[in-house]
């Protein structure tokens, strides 16, 4: 299993970077909000999912991550140098927590939900998650989880009741400010 932190430190492929935090308390979340601005990188980085290639990480390309308390997936928003929607990146995840640095981190469960700007949705990595649970790299408790947690998520987005959806849209415009959390803002 890999630990992922939300500054990505160790992402050689972006040269410069600004990254902000904040623990959000409301009625609509509470968790950790993050924002990760590309401001410079070596090459771009582009997907293809069924059928559509598109660049998800580029000069001015910033991505809101939501760490959800007491939940097992943790969701980032991708958008382009214009705040336009790219994707939405779906992981699960066994657990999530804080370094002592103020930085988010998650234990990746393998098992992702990608879910494009025109609302295609495609489950990834399920074969990661099969060679995981051979190698013993996760119990069959972990694999059990990834999967009860990818069929919650996939039933909320059919369902149109994933409200990451349109948080993600609408605090990427109210929630930051030149790449900062702007001060004094009601979530």
């Amino acid at each position: 299993m890999k630990r992922k932190f939300g500054d990505r430190a160790n992402w050689r492929r972006i040269t410069n970077r600004q990254f902000t935090c904040r623990f959000v308390q409301s009625k609509v979340f509470t968790g950790y909000i993050t924002l990760y601005t590309i401001q410079d990188l070596k090459e771009p980085l582009w997907k293809t999912y069924g059928g559509s290639t598109f660049c998800i990480a580029d000069k001015g390309y910033s991505w809101l991550q939501y760490y959800p308390k007491g939940e097992h997936f943790v969701v980032t928003a991708m958008f382009d140098d214009q705040e336009r929607i790219v994707e939405w990146y779906i992981d699960t995840c066994r657990s999530q927590g804080i370094t002592d640095q103020g930085v988010p981190w998650f234990d990746d469960l393998y098992l992702d939900v990608v879910v494009l700007k025109d609302g295609e949705v495609f489950l990834l990595d399920e074969d990661e998650l099969e060679d995981a649970l051979s190698r013993k790299h996760i119990t069959t408790s972990d694999y059990d989880l990834a999967n009860r947690t990818a069929k919650e998520l996939l039933h909320a987005i059919d369902a149109h009741v994933f409200p990451y959806f349109q948080l993600s849209l609408k605090h990427r415009k109210t929630l930051f400010e030149n790449g900062e959390f702007r001060k004094n803002v009601q979530i």
